[in-house]
């Protein structure tokens, strides 16, 4: 599945953070939102990930822009995650794939040989009116 093109109205969603909190994408009209998806906590690459995110927060912040991160993993596992690494981004969880598939962040990969469907490493920009403005 491709990503959203540019200038496409992001698609909606609302989904539980790390402490079943709802966070949708219509509250944050009015802000840049910056959606990374990433496969699994609290591995190399995807701790790596959100520490960069975090330790870039502030500066995210001063652009009037928020950071999230949007796994298929569960609000307990993005909780663990945050409190193990002192994260201060918003993770989401998304287990039936839904807000993953439809910014074209699901689709085959390969490891050791071997093809399977997973999360790819994306991101999204979605400007203050809610529209695709990048993504990575």
């Amino acid at each position: 599945m491709a990503m959203p093109a540019l200038g496409s109205k992001a698609p909606d969603f609302t989904l539980l953070d790390s402490y079943s909190e709802k966070v949708s994408l219509a509250a944050l009209l009015g802000k840049w939102a910056v959606l990374y998806f990433y496969p699994k906590d609290d591995t190399p690459g995807c701790s790596t990930e959100a520490l960069e995110f975090t330790l870039l927060k502030d500066e995210f912040a001063s652009l009037n822009a928020v950071v999230l991160g949007i796994s298929k993993d569960s609000c307990q596992s993005h909780e663990k995650f945050v409190l193990k690494h002192h994260l201060g981004i918003t993770l989401l969880s998304d287990p039936d794939n839904a807000v993953i598939e439809a910014y074209g962040a699901w689709g085959p990969k390969k490891m050791y040989g071997k093809e399977f469907m997973g999360i790819t490493r994306s991101t999204v920009l979605i400007d203050p009116t809610g529209k695709i403005a990048a993504c990575w």
